[in-house]
């Protein structure tokens, strides 16, 4: 009892009275276990007990104190040691996905094809003296700071990873025929809240690798509501591309959700003929 459910729903050393309220529950548990065992069940049917006959429920609670202390310190024990191997073994677990998600952009994301497409698409806007040359190259760069050292943090700001998104969205319009089609509403009132990187762009990046913009764009929108990260996408398919849509990317981003936010996001991804569409929210509070 107290292994299973009372250590791992009330113990918390942060708040005091929940662990006394744990200790307390666990020694009440075992004296009225015991009790009804040694002088209810014995008595009625082996006429045997522990205690002399008339012993007060009272005095045999305080009297078990010290009985039940040692089973429940041994089953918290317990407890403790696989609750550390289990952290260790997620910790390893984020490690690992991190590393994961560093090479996936360094070699996916922001790979040499796409720096010399988007260096191609810069080259033609400057030899036709356009006005979007220079914001195209600072995009750029903000991309390449980005990968080269906002991506090795634990945690980035909102704003940061916002940034990324608008760079890559911006150096993804040279090459939309229809730039309109990219519908973008953002509602930030909590810039400075931190999140993992790269937990938003990979989803948007498989939306510009596999999405249809000739006639069709896409939809993104993100808010922080009361702190709460909201993130929503919706982009339609290639058809010749209509199966293929999710990757390595996309599952590494939801391992990664499961270490970094656990009872802290929600995550609805629909994967239907035509469309792809994300529903993420994580709750940043405290982070």
């Amino acid at each position: 009892m107290n292994y299973f459910f009372v250590v791992p729903n009330f113990f918390d050393t942060g708040k005091l009275y929940k662990s006394v309220i744990a200790f307390l529950l666990s020694v009440t548990c075992f004296v009225t276990v015991r009790y009804s065992v040694e002088e209810m069940l014995l008595p009625a049917t082996l006429g045997i007990r522990n205690y002399m006959e008339g012993t007060s429920f009272g005095f045999y609670f305080f009297d078990n104190i010290f009985y039940s202390s040692t089973t429940i310190f041994i089953s918290t024990t317990f407890w403790f040691f696989k609750y550390f191997i289990n952290a260790e073994q997620e910790k390893s677990e984020l490690i690992e996905a991190k590393k994961t998600a560093e090479l996936q952009a360094l070699k996916t994301q922001i790979n040499p094809h796409f720096i010399f497409n988007s260096l191609n698409n810069i080259y033609s806007l400057v030899y036709q003296n356009s006005e979007k040359a220079l914001p195209a190259l600072e995009e750029l760069s903000q991309l390449l700071r980005y990968s080269t050292k906002d991506l090795g943090e634990d945690t980035i700001t909102l704003d940061k990873e916002i940034g990324y998104i608008d760079s890559l969205t911006a150096l993804e319009k040279i090459r939309i025929k229809k730039p309109e089609l990219l519908i973008i509403e953002k509602n930030i009132n909590h810039p400075k809240l931190n999140i993992s990187p790269m937990i938003l762009v990979p989803f948007v990046e498989n939306a510009f690798k596999h999405g249809d913009f000739r006639d069709k764009g896409f939809e993104m929108k993100i808010s922080d509501e009361n702190e709460t990260l909201h993130f929503y996408l919706l982009n339609h398919k290639k058809d010749r591309m209509k199966d293929e849509v999710s990757g390595i990317g996309i599952d590494n981003v939801k391992k990664r959700l499961a270490i970094l936010y656990p009872k802290k996001h929600e995550l609805a991804i629909k994967n239907s003929e035509k469309e792809f569409i994300v529903d993420l929210k994580i709750d940043l509070r405290n982070e």
